[in-house]
């Protein structure tokens, strides 16, 4: 069995996010979505405006992902990938170069985001958040 791997926040899932969910499946047969806590996305400065296990429970019901855990901090990458039994490790493209390290211990595989869509830029045409 082939398993793949994924990290985000996914806060307010929109059509990239799920793109990137099949598209990552597709890579393997076991899809792992490692979500930011609210905890950890405070250390990055980042507020999500969906609760952690609002997020998870909401990524537990699609149906290209097969687990999902939490995202503690940035160091954790590599435990996950080992305790795992890791194959694939999947991020959008615009983290390219970000995460080669990894290739010590499994596939690293960037895909193009989708464009026109993020969370940011919902949050922004909401006013939720500054164009500053």
């Amino acid at each position: 069995m082939k398993k793949v791997i994924t990290y985000g926040t996914f806060d307010l899932l929109h059509k990239g996010h799920i793109r990137l969910l099949k598209r990552a499946k597709a890579l393997g047969d076991h899809l792992t979505v490692c979500v930011s806590t609210d905890e950890f996305n405070a250390l990055k400065g980042k507020r999500a405006y969906t609760s952690f296990e609002d997020r998870r429970y909401i990524l537990e019901a699609v149906r290209y992902v097969d687990e999902v855990i939490p995202e503690n901090n940035w160091d954790q990458k590599i435990g996950d990938v080992v305790d795992n039994d890791i194959d694939i490790f999947v991020m959008g493209d615009d983290w390219k170069g970000k995460f080669d390290f990894l290739k010590d211990y499994c596939k690293v595989v960037y895909l193009p985001r989708t464009e026109g869509i993020s969370s940011t830029k919902i949050k922004t045409d909401l006013g939720m958040k500054s164009t500053n």
